[in-house]
């Protein structure tokens, strides 16, 4: 491929990736105010509820949410240390791995997360397509 072509190539990957960023961070502002606002939980906290409302038992182990979730094991563990403060979530440890932590949901975080899910969903829902215009 000639250079001008990988240049304008690239060019044009660059542009794409920064659309792709600037779309995230609508939809994220969108969900983050409107989540705070009527349920009191940001959009980490949420979707550490999420993620532990679709698992089976209504817990997972905190390795297994951060290969899930787009946040960083200290931003995690933060989200996991706000929820467990609010009683939304309680942390265990494994019986058969002592250094494995289970999150698991309370039943307070269970109705948390089915109030706010509707919100999440309508508020998504209404800012993906606009925010890629």
């Amino acid at each position: 491929m000639p250079t001008s072509a990988r240049s304008a190539s690239r060019a044009e990957l660059v542009g794409e990736w920064r659309e792709l960023l600037e779309r995230h961070a609508k939809v994220s502002c969108a969900l983050e105010k409107s989540l705070n606002a009527e349920h009191g939980i940001g959009l980490s906290e949420f979707e550490v509820l999420d993620r532990l409302v679709d698992a089976a038992k209504g817990e997972n182990r905190m390795s297994d949410l951060a290969a899930d979730i787009y946040l960083s094991q200290s931003a995690l563990s933060r989200a996991v240390a706000r929820l467990e403060d609010d009683g939304l979530v309680r942390r265990a440890m494994c019986d058969n791995d002592r250094r494995a932590i289970f999150v698991c949901l309370t039943d307070k975080g269970r109705e948390v997360a089915e109030r706010a899910r509707p919100t999440h969903r309508e508020i998504l829902g209404r800012t993906w397509d606009v925010a890629a215009d």
